[in-house]
């Protein structure tokens, strides 16, 4: 084998250990951008509102998106270029994290839907309330109205 083919070789095992630590760097990188399991149980709020928009801040995910997208990039160029003599463990890691990713975006998404549905409803409720109490009210105030009448026809006579 000519000194050049022993070169190559060497150079794209450098570049293959290179790419599996470009991918684990990245990894690595999403993993840490992902919410603290605390961070989405346990919230201080006065109120639903407040509880919903701090839990929909405790699940962003921040660059993570990048940074896996980053790792699924030179994944997908060092097993194309069959770099990687065990991949396993990195395609295993990609598909947990993309799973994991996807749930979290999904749960954020979830979280921003109500956290807008919660203060229409309020609304809703808040009307449908005031328009009973106005109605009683009314019923209080007519049958006030209907005694007063009354005792004015027996004062008469």
């Amino acid at each position: 084998m000519s000194q050049s083919a022993l070169d190559d070789d060497e150079l794209f095992g450098e570049a293959a250990s290179e790419m599996r630590a470009d991918v684990e760097k990245h990894l690595d990188a999403a993993r840490e951008e992902l919410p603290e399991p605390a961070a989405i149980w346990e919230v201080e709020a006065e109120n639903t509102l407040g509880v919903l928009n701090a839990l929909r801040g405790a699940l962003d995910v921040g660059d993570a998106e990048q940074h896996l997208r980053d790792a699924r990039k030179w994944y997908t160029m060092g097993q194309r270029a069959d770099a990687f003599e065990d991949a396993d463990d990195l395609e295993a890691e990609l598909e947990t994290l993309s799973e994991t990713m996807e749930d979290i975006v999904a749960a954020r998404e979830q979280v921003g839907e109500l956290a807008s549905t919660v203060p229409q409803l309020r609304g809703l409720l808040d009307d449908l309330h005031e328009a009973e109490a106005a109605e009683a009210d009314d019923a209080e105030e007519e049958a006030a109205d209907e005694g007063d009448e009354d005792e004015d026809e027996e004062t008469e006579e």
